[in-house]
């Protein structure tokens, strides 16, 4: 579990206190960041004095010599100052950035020993395999290893491979007293697309919701966690989408058969209103890969991890934003049905999935209806 082990060596680091005057912190996993994070207060940071100790800057904001100012300065209120710095982009701009990695190597040379300095690098993203970075993200982090290597420690905030979040899922809820089904880890990764923060924060939910019970099974996983709902969500829509309509019944009968069954079909028709706007929205702006994807769709209208790959796909096996405008328009008719009190709200279910199923028609344009016989 190399991810956990560099963590672990950190904090190791701090507990022992044989830190380096500054850090670097690569990657935008969340989870490390925040466990990181954490840790620094827990071990350098009293609670009651990180009103004087703890700082927070950004270098798009603060220039980085008034921050080294404040960081060789004793503090008289607290014995340990640590100060967080983001915005590392901007000590790599356009023109010379000579003066400002100077800065850091004068200040790593002669450092304060009661203050720490974490430069917090975010704009790069880490796969857990690192053979798959994106060339860009490669570049600017050997930069950073060029430079502020040389005084800084590097401490990766890479994403985690699947197998090390099941493993660690498992080990977790072991500490906490608490059993996880081997297929329920396996399901709470699939379902977060490995995001760590996400699949933490969804644990701590779900170990307080089974209370005494100290089990955590599938069937919990997916009352409780919305992403493991949508993935049958994305099954029906690829159905839907490749005119399976055979497929795409079975799909919304399993669907209507757990939960609250016909009583979700609002809530049904409305995640299947977003996921076409998305693809819209993906065909529209020609998305073709998930880094396209995530500056296409704005914050709180994104797909899970897990359905990026998918919904592209999907998106993709429409020809033209009439056929996508047509499938909207269905779902909204079916949302006027089902709040007219029908008598089957399964019957208006199963018809939408019947009228998105079928092909389009092509449609005679009106000059040439005009020519036809009578």
């Amino acid at each position: 579990m190399r991810a956990f082990a560099q963590a672990e060596r950190f904090v190791s680091e701090l507990e022992s206190r044989k830190l380096r005057p500054a850090y670097v912190f690569v990657g935008d996993e969340a989870f490390f960041r925040k466990r990181f994070r954490d840790a620094i207060l827990e071990h350098l940071v009293p609670a009651d004095l990180r009103d004087f100790s703890l700082f927070e800057f950004d270098l798009a904001e603060t220039d980085l010599a008034e921050i080294f100012d404040r960081a060789r300065t004793p503090s008289l209120m607290a014995p340990f100052q640590v100060f967080f710095l983001r915005g590392v982009k901007n000590l790599f701009g356009r023109g010379s950035n000579e003066e400002k990695l100077a800065a850091i190597e004068e200040y790593c040379k002669n450092p304060n020993p009661d203050a720490l300095v974490v430069f917090v690098a975010d704009h790069i993203s880490i796969p857990a395999d690192v053979r798959r970075m994106e060339m860009q993200d490669k570049e600017r982090y050997q930069r950073i290893r060029d430079t502020m290597g040389q005084y800084c420690g590097i401490v990766e905030l890479a994403r985690v491979e699947e197998g090390e979040a099941v493993r660690w899922i498992t080990d977790y809820c072991s500490s906490r007293g608490v059993k996880m089904e081997p297929d329920g880890a396996r399901e709470l990764v699939d379902a977060l697309g490995g995001d760590m923060m996400m699949i933490s924060n969804e644990l701590e939910k779900l170990i307080l919701y089974v209370g005494e019970k100290k089990r955590i099974t599938l069937g919990d996983i997916e009352t409780m966690v919305l992403a493991a709902k949508q993935r049958s969500l994305y099954e029906l829509t690829d159905a839907i989408s490749s005119k399976d309509r055979v497929r795409a019944l079975e799909i919304l009968d399993a669907i209507l058969a757990s939960g609250d069954g016909e009583e979700a079909a609002i809530g049904q028709i409305y995640m299947l209103s977003k996921t076409f706007r998305q693809m819209l929205v993906i065909l529209e702006c020609n998305v073709r890969d998930q880094r396209m994807l995530w500056a296409a769709l704005w914050q709180g209208f994104r797909v899970p991890p897990f359905a990026a790959d998918d919904i592209i796909k999907q998106a993709r096996r429409y020809k033209s934003r009439r056929e996508l405008t047509r499938a909207i328009r269905m779902v909204a008719k079916a949302d006027l049905a089902l709040r007219s009190s029908p008598v089957s709200k399964r019957l208006v279910l199963e018809r939408l999935v019947m009228d998105l199923t079928t092909e389009p028609k092509l449609e005679t344009p009106g000059w040439m209806q005009d020519q036809l016989p009578v």
